[in-house]
This record gives structure tokens, C-alpha cells and sequence, in this order.
């Protein structure tokens, strides 16, 4: 049986061990946001002709039981498909989300991995749809 002195020890050595263990995970994870904003920020931003293949949402739920509230966080993803049939998928912003439908066709910008914008072209389902006839 563990006297109060020895649990002290027991206790002393293993709070340093969790410390470093949980300020390790913080510096993988910041070293990685790190990596990857460094990454995209070396490579050229391109504008490519694409066409909006699917949309999809993530949502998270959190609950609080300190205060009884429940609170929801939704993700918004775009897939692009460009001309050579590479699919690409980005996290929008909830009004661009709203505003893209499946099928538009325009340009996507974007450096690496990050999302800079679309931009639908407005004669884009006439050439998907060549029997609808728009007045100006």
C-alpha cells in the first residue's frame, strides 16, 4: 500500500509526463497549420474553367450541460471537377454555398489547398441546356 509520501511521487511524476504530452500535441497540430499556410503560400494561384460537380455540408453538435445549451457548427464543401475530369474540393463560405448550384459552370481560383474563389459564368446552362431561350 502507497503511503501519502510515495502517492505524492507517483502523482509528481506523472502530471510532467501528461503536461508534455498534451503541449506536444498542441505544437504537432500548430507545426501543421504552420506547414501547410507555408505550402500554399509557395504555389501559384490558378484560374481554371470548371464545373460545380456536388455541394455537401458537415455539421457538429455541441452540448454544454454546465448551462443546458446546445450549440450546432456547419461546414460548407464545394466539389469542382476541371476540363482533364480531376475532382477538387473546397470548404466555402455559407453565402457563396447558397449561391453555387450543381452544374455551374465557371472559373475556380485557388493556390494549393486553399479556396480563393468561383466565378459563374453567366451563359453556362445555355450551353448545358441549348433549348432554353433566354431574353436580355
Amino acid at each position: 500500500m502507497l503511503t501519502g509520501l510515495e502517492m505524492f511521487d507517483v502523482t509528481g511524476s506523472v502530471i510532467p509526463v501528461f503536461i508534455i504530452v498534451i503541449v506536444g500535441i498542441l505544437a504537432i497540430s500548430a507545426g501543421s497549420g504552420i506547414y501547410r499556410w507555408v505550402r500554399n503560400n509557395r504555389q501559384p494561384v490558378l484560374s481554371v474553367l470548371t464545373t460545380v460537380t456536388s455541394k455537401r455540408t458537415e455539421v457538429s453538435y455541441r452540448h454544454s450541460s454546465d448551462s443546458d445549451t446546445h450549440r450546432s457548427v456547419t461546414r460548407y464543401y464545394i466539389t469542382f471537377e476541371v476540363e482533364s475530369g480531376d475532382r477538387l474540393e473546397f470548404e466555402v463560405q455559407g453565402e457563396e454555398y447558397g449561391q453555387t448550384a450543381e452544374g455551374d459552370l465557371g472559373n475556380l481560383t485557388f493556390q494549393g489547398t486553399r479556396y480563393l474563389g468561383f466565378r459563374r459564368h453567366v451563359h453556362g446552362y445555355a450551353r448545358q441546356f441549348p433549348d432554353i431561350h433566354r431574353s436580355h
